[in-house]
């Protein structure tokens, strides 16, 4: 039987500023969440209602791949459940692989364009933004897109043994990566 890798993202209701600081992640609350599975070879998206779910699919991977999703999201996640994720789940953080040759957190967008030649189609303040105005599914529509993102930059890291990188001087960089195919 194939192996499940889940690709994950979420999307908050409030900010840091919202919460007072980035050490209150688990008050942020989720707006949206979205997965790939390549055992279902389908995209789920969870409301709030249905983070137990998200939690769950999570916790049943083979591996969690994500981008920021082990400082981030699953800290998140925390203002829903007592499991400390970041331990309980197996994952991938692609970002926190790329820091270690880097020296720094490189952003999804710099490697996703250098890389496929396309990137994010907004950031995260804007679906806080589209969040209080009501509008559930943009939020879903771009949190997918990242997720679909993620996952390409994580199959082309596996096809190729690298990753390409926009720099702060603007100079492509090749990022090797021993990622491995579900």
């Amino acid at each position: 039987m194939a192996r499940d890798f889940v690709y994950f993202d979420l999307e908050t209701q409030k900010s840091a500023n919202d919460v007072g600081g980035w050490g209150n992640k688990d008050q942020m609350g989720m707006s949206i969440g979205v997965t790939y599975s390549t055992a279902l070879g389908e995209y789920r998206i969870f409301g709030e209602d249905q983070v137990q779910d998200l939690i769950d699919q999570l916790l049943k991977a083979d591996l969690v791949i994500g981008f920021n999703h082990i400082d981030f999201d699953y800290k998140v996640l925390m203002g829903y459940s007592i499991l400390n994720l970041a331990e309980q789940c197996r994952s991938l953080d692609l970002m926190l692989d790329l820091e270690t040759h880097l020296g720094h957190r490189p952003k999804l967008d710099a490697v996703a364009s250098a890389s496929l030649g396309t990137g994010k189609t907004a950031v995260g303040t804007d679906a806080i933004k589209w969040w209080r105005e009501g509008r559930i599914m943009k939020i879903a529509e771009y949190c997918a897109f990242d997720v679909k993102v993620t996952k390409m930059v994580h199959e082309y890291g596996v096809q190729h043994g690298f990753v390409k990188y926009v720099n702060r001087f603007n100079q492509h960089e090749d990022v090797p990566v021993p990622w491995v195919a579900p």
